[in-house]
């Protein structure tokens, strides 16, 4: 028997969950679908708590339902919850930015231009999700150099549907160029102290999302609630 006890069953639980948000994001697991708590302690080579408690993380975050004697589902994406996740992360992120002009770790800046250099490979061979983990280490160390890192704590904590969202918009050629020079755009502005640019240069890049947002709904109508 496989028993997981301590920090062992937290880190699998931290596995299995990070491994599981990621199939849902990308849509390999798909909006509506059924989730076995056997079959995934299968998959891993663990016992049902670890995958429960993952499931209890992704439920937490908006990504699946727990369903008391049914079982647990991928939840489709809700445009209310990803509409308010987006007008709390730009209320976050406004005041992040707005401070980084006034002070910004020069360890944290040297490492945000990795992450872009990062952005920039993904983007040219079509790696989506890569890209997108790299967008979120870009906007983590705006708060980390900023010396808030809890605020992307919390917007980690409620984008899930946001993230999904901005999954489905990737594939066009022209959004992965266009989303880096906006992170260069916030950058310069934040090099500058401007903190009126630096504000402005974020807004223009989470406005992105809602312009792209009628084309993703009539595509993928069948995901939405």
């Amino acid at each position: 028997m496989n028993i997981e006890t301590g920090d062992a069953a937290e880190t699998s639980a931290r596995r299995i969950e990070r491994e599981i948000r990621k199939a849902i994001i990308t849509m390999e697991i798909e909006p509506g679908a059924p989730l076995s708590e056997q079959d995934i302690a299968a998959r891993f080579k663990v016992s049902r708590q670890p995958v429960r408690e993952a499931f209890i993380s992704l439920a937490r975050a908006g990504l699946v339902e727990i369903q008391p004697r049914r079982g647990t589902f991928v939840v489709k994406i809700s445009l209310e919850r990803m509409l308010e996740a987006r007008f709390i992360r730009e209320s976050l992120e406004t005041a992040v930015v707005r401070r980084a002009c006034e002070r910004f770790d020069a360890r944290v800046r040297t490492r945000i231009d990795f992450y872009l250099d990062a952005q920039t490979a993904a983007a040219e061979v079509g790696a989506h999700y890569e890209f997108q983990r790299a967008d979120e280490m870009f906007h983590a160390a705006l708060a980390e150099g900023a010396g808030c890192p809890s605020a992307w704590t919390v917007i980690d904590d409620i984008k899930a549907h946001m993230d999904r969202v901005c999954h489905l918009t990737l594939p066009s050629a022209t959004a992965l160029p266009r989303l880096i020079e906006q992170h260069r755009d916030i950058l310069r502005a934040i090099d500058a102290r401007d903190a009126d640019q630096a504000e402005a240069a974020l807004k223009a890049h989470l406005a992105e999302i809602l312009k792209a947002l009628p084309a993703v709904r009539s595509a993928h109508a069948d995901i939405f609630i």
